[in-house]
């Protein structure tokens, strides 16, 4: 089974749908309350709890959280079979129609969306259409998506990841909307086929991973900051030559490389892993 249709499995029974670009996940009914993570347009949760206009709900990745209501339609899943397209570029415009200047988009979703595709006109053609989760018809560009669903290797990963840089550091973000430090290390492991954790203790902890030193590093090792190893609060992909890339706050909050030799990184250096 390919990874992406793996993904939206993964909530065994999906019992909502979420409509909005990107939706926030709270750690409480509220929208004043922490973001703990985020969920992409299409994508199929599970419901755990409801209270008046909220949900609780779980996410493929086993994570759970309060969204507002109206971000989610309730009902069968989506993009689950048939013809599936994922957007490769960092974000994707879907139109009424086949013409990107007569009217406004209908959505513009980010990287990594799944849509269904209903209908290739012509091969030739620069087009296709979607049937979109609350079951309107769009237009999306071929040039934004793949059917390819082939995991990466640890170069095509890195080449990926440089294609985010100087995009915004979001916390909670888990899209080409704004990423926070966990959220793009695992985008960046999910491309290469292994689904890790949400958050970045976890991942470090995860048995998906083995410890490997700091003068053993190779290209596509993850990297683990915090206080200590036991207060992981931070994490990025190392690309070699003493080089990682991450969503930081730090200097700028975006995405950047840094350099593994700064005071700063090599304080707060408490962990090295290697995908098995």
């Amino acid at each position: 089974m390919h990874l992406f249709m793996t993904l939206a499995l993964l909530a065994a029974t999906p019992e909502a749908v979420v409509l909005k670009p990107v939706a926030n996940m709270y750690a409480q009914p509220a929208e004043d309350a922490e973001v703990v993570s985020q969920a992409i347009y299409g994508t199929n949760i599970g419901v755990l709890e409801t209270r008046p206009g909220w949900l609780r709900v779980r996410t493929p990745d086993d994570y759970s959280g309060w969204m507002p209501a109206g971000d989610l339609q309730r009902g069968a899943g989506y993009a689950i079979s048939g013809r599936v397209a994922r957007v490769e570029s960092l974000f994707a415009n879907i139109y009424h129609e086949a013409n990107v200047t007569k009217r406004r988009p209908l959505v513009t979703v980010p990287f990594e969306t799944r849509l269904e595709v209903v209908a290739e006109p012509d091969q030739d053609s620069h087009w296709l259409v979607v049937r979109l989760p609350d079951d309107r018809s769009g237009w999306l560009q071929r040039g934004d998506i793949s059917f390819d669903s082939q995991p990466l290797s640890v170069a095509a990963a890195i080449e990926l990841g440089r294609r985010f840089l100087g995009l915004p550091y979001t916390w909670g973000g888990t899209s080409s909307f704004g990423y926070d430090c966990s959220g793009f290390t695992q985008m960046l492991c999910r491309r290469r086929g292994a689904l890790i954790p949400r958050d970045a203790d976890v991942q470090a902890a995860w048995p998906g991973v083995v410890p490997v030193k700091r003068e053993e590093l190779k290209p596509g090792d993850l990297l683990f900051f915090g206080s200590g190893a036991d207060h992981i609060t931070h994490t990025g992909m190392y690309i070699g030559e003493g080089k990682f890339i991450n969503a930081t706050t730090w200097t700028r909050p975006v995405v950047q490389i840094c350099d593994l030799g700064e005071p700063h990184w090599t304080r707060l250096l408490v962990a090295c892993r290697r995908l098995k």
